[in-house]
């Protein structure tokens, strides 16, 4: 009998520890290194798990298990649990399951066999078709050409048979360097300029580049071309402001202007040795950049307001003059609760390194300073809208970080659908008193339900009459919609910030944090007057498309810029003096009816500026008054640097009022208001002048 119960429970103890789960680890490698990706599962269940860059993977698995490892392009291997808790496994190409290149050659409908090489290089330079598709598909083995149209295929995937998933567009390397919107790189080289092109399969690709090689690469080498190309990236117009006789036009009004957009997007284009196109350079964008020591504001008025003139540096016939306006800062801790919505688009477009990845990365800094009492929702987009995080508190920062690192990007850009249900959920839980932002962060690439300029302002007009306001962060290149974005922050009681690399991230989201998510004041307006008696002509620095009508500054139905915690705005005029000849001032034939002459004894006047704002939940208007003295001032260090910046805004836009300077000059003025720069802001300013200088 004891026999009997001692064989009993040896039985019971193995069949417990046949039963116990086991975490099993390992290295997935083929004869080239790791795999990426690669697919393990436990045969007969569904679940499972995938190898990381380092082919490194970890599943629960019982003994007696069969371990499947699958991999587009290999074969499949199994291998049986016998109690190990380690399995490295090597994976053998499968010649009969090999990838195929399918080229979409717009209008074309033959076809070529494919034998499924793994790279063929394509050096031979044959009588080609007129885009580069078609050199691809009469070169590179294994390409099989469909029909397709512009706007409904994308020309070239790299796939296993059985993988026809949205989403897995390969990776483009253009001289060395991501074509960061992918299939429109093809559009935008002649087929005469390319040296050579590869195709690599996934397994290849991962190896050369990570995750981002995961749908395959093609590498294109081109001859005369600079690193990148401008593919499909939109910019309002602007006209340059011209000099204006103040005997004619004494009023100058504009709404001011906090987004920083412009300046960090040209940062870009010359990092990546792109022309500039001359409207995406807005001089007031790239001077408001900067940190200014202003003064902070005393007493009702949450700013301060700084006026000083001095000799223009690139012309002795003209005079400069700065307005500084400074927010009044707040700490952290000090701000009201925030019920923060992000919206991030994850459509197809956002597939690049520097969009939905950074885009993440970027977030992250944010939700590490958030609080106790504020709330964050997460709303995507792509083909649709969805919810994928609900309220919660800023202390649970390991939810929200994990929400934000399951984001995959894929689909179209159903933009305007998105802005409504984000609003919805902002709306949802407004919080009284407090911080109601909804927070967009995306290439500006909308294609699906209203996404027309036209369609987002008068969506925007209406959402935010709810009192909640909206920040705009564009990342990417390529397709970047400038244009559209900026129109967004405009018309939602918002800022417009673009987010290159993580360092300009720390900018927006660590220093000017304040800023960036509290409006202490909205609507603000200037209107500066020039005395006839000492002004003949006046002409603002940038503002281009901030220019409002006179009559617009004392109607509080009109729509204008708002001002954030810490916030500085600058704004330059430059002015040719009673008395002075110059070029700029042209002869107009006198006025038969009206005379116009200065009122009044004001002599010692220069100019008056008046400012308008509302407060963050106000609708009518406060009035402030400002006047500037006829006093010469020496330029300040921060006065000479926001000179440099702007100078260097009108040379790359090459503006009539440069005076025929030069680099030298915009350098030399930068040194000279490069001050202490604890953050090393202004000496890489003058480092991208240098850039530019020697490009020349």
């Amino acid at each position: 009998m004891k026999k009997l119960l001692f064989t009993i429970c040896i039985i019971i103890c193995s069949l417990q520890i046949n039963a116990q789960e086991l975490t099993i680890t390992g290295v997935v490698t083929d004869a080239g290194g790791p795999l990426v990706g690669v697919k393990v599962i436990v045969k007969g269940k569904i679940n499972g798990t995938t190898t990381d860059l380092d082919g490194f993977y970890s599943i629960k698995a019982k003994k007696g298990d069969i371990l499947k490892y699958s991999y587009l392009g290999y074969k499949l291997k199994e291998v049986i649990v016998k109690g190990k808790t380690k399995i490295d496994v090597v994976l053998e190409e499968d010649s009969a399951t090999l990838q195929e290149v399918v080229v979409m050659a717009y209008g074309s409908s033959s076809e070529i066999a494919y034998t499924g090489n793994n790279v063929r290089k394509i050096t031979k330079r044959e009588k080609i078709q007129n885009n580069i598709v078609s050199q691809l598909a009469g070169n590179a083995t294994g390409a099989q050409i469909m029909k397709g149209t512009k706007k409904t295929s994308k020309p070239i995937k790299i796939r296993g048979a059985s993988s026809i998933n949205t989403g897995n567009e390969p990776l483009y390397i253009v001289n060395g360097v991501p074509a960061e919107e992918g299939y429109r790189a093809i559009y935008k080289i002649k087929p005469s300029k390319i040296k050579s092109m590869e195709v690599f399969k996934s397994p290849k690709a991962s190896v050369l580049f990570g995750k981002a090689g995961k749908n395959g690469c093609v590498i294109i080498t081109t001859k005369g071309y600079k690193n990148t190309i401008n593919y499909d990236e939109e910019y309002t117009k602007l006209s340059e402001n011209q000099f204006k006789k103040v005997t004619l036009d004494p009023l100058s009004t504009f709404s001011i202007d906090v987004d920083k957009a412009g300046y960090s997007n040209i940062r870009r284009m010359i990092n990546n040795g792109e022309d500039i196109p001359f409207d995406a350079v807005k001089v007031e964008e790239m001077v408001n950049y900067f940190d200014y020591d202003y003064p902070q504001p005393i007493g009702e008025h949450p700013f301060s307001i700084t006026t000083d003139l001095a000799k223009t540096p690139w012309n002795t016939q003209t005079k400069l003059v700065r307005i500084g306006l400074q927010g009044k800062e707040y700490l952290n801790e000090e701000l009201p609760a925030s019920n923060l919505t992000f919206l991030i688009d994850v459509s197809g477009s956002m597939n690049s390194q520097n969009k939905l990845p950074l885009l993440v990365s970027a977030f992250k800094l944010l939700v590490h300073q958030l609080r106790e009492k504020d709330k964050v929702s997460i709303v995507v987009y792509a083909g649709a809208a969805g919810v994928v995080l609900p309220p919660t508190s800023g202390h649970q920062k390991e939810k929200i970080i994990n929400a934000l690192s399951k984001l995959e990007a894929g689909g179209s850009t159903a933009g305007g659908q998105g802005i409504k249900l984000a609003y919805k959920l902002a709306e949802k839980n407004i919080k009284k008193n407090g911080n109601n932002r909804v927070i967009l962060a995306t290439d500006g690439d909308f294609n699906v339900g209203a996404s027309s300029n036209d369609d987002m302002v008068k969506l925007i007009e209406e959402k935010r009459e709810s009192g909640v306001f909206l920040s705009v962060l564009g990342f990417g290149m390529g397709n970047y919609k400038d244009s559209k974005l900026e129109i967004l922050a405009d018309k939602g009681n918002g800022n417009h910030a673009y987010i290159d690399n993580m360092q300009e991230a720390q900018k927006v989201f660590g220093k000017e944090f304040g800023g960036t998510l509290y409006t202490i004041a909205k609507d603000v307006k200037i209107q500066v007057e020039f005395n006839p008696e000492k002004v003949q002509a006046y002409r603002l620095i940038g503002y281009e498309n901030r220019l409002l009508q006179d009559e617009d500054f004392i109607d509080d139905t009109k729509d204008a810029g708002e001002l954030g915690s810490g916030h500085k705005v600058t704004a330059l005029y430059e002015i040719v003096l009673v008395g002075v000849k110059s070029d700029y001032v042209k002869e107009v034939s006198p006025l038969k009816y009206t005379k116009p002459e200065a009122v009044g004894n004001y002599t010692d006047e220069l100019f008056t500026v008046k400012f308008r704002y509302k407060k963050p939940d106000g609708d009518k208007s406060i009035e402030m008054v400002h006047i500037q003295k006829n006093e010469e001032t020496e330029m300040s260090t921060d006065f000479k640097f926001a000179s440099a910046v702007a100078l260097f805004g009108l040379k790359l836009r090459k503006s009539q009022f440069t005076n025929n300077t030069n680099f030298n000059q915009v350098i030399n003025l930068a040194e000279q208001g490069r001050g202490e720069d604890k953050q090393g802001y202004r000496s890489e300013f003058v480092r991208l002048v240098k850039s530019i200088k020697s490009s020349l």
